[in-house]
């Protein structure tokens, strides 16, 4: 199984969007599971502002290139190419109730994204 077809299946077992892709991506962040559910608490359902699914993206790369590795610039510059946007509100449709991409399709971009940069 891929990385990006766990956090599909960490997302369809109802993790939140940031759970499912940081528990898919633990390893790589140097986390546990238990760790990767905490630290992705904060981030779910847009509460950061960004999509919950590009900010755990974003906190693996982070850990492994450092915080201003242009990695994480690249990525967000891919999903926006991909969505139109990075903000769970504009996502979801909050703003005009024209949904831009679904939480599940925002998970299978951002791994995806994220297990190709990897493999890199």
């Amino acid at each position: 199984m891929t990385k990006t077809e766990k956090a599909i299946e960490n997302h369809s077992r109802f993790m939140s969007c940031s759970a499912a892709v940081l528990n898919a991506f633990a390893a790589e962040a140097g986390m546990t599971p238990q760790e990767a559910a905490a630290a992705a608490a904060p981030m779910a359902g847009g509460r950061m502002g960004k999509c919950g699914a590009v900010l755990a993206a974003e906190t693996v790369l982070k850990k492994q290139y450092g915080e201003d590795d242009p990695r994480i610039a690249e990525f967000e510059q891919q999903f926006t190419d991909m969505n139109r946007s990075l903000l769970c509100r504009e996502l979801k449709g909050g703003l005009t109730g024209n949904v831009l991409r679904s939480c599940r399709g925002c998970v299978t971009d951002a791994a995806a994204l994220l297990e190709d940069m990897l493999n890199k």
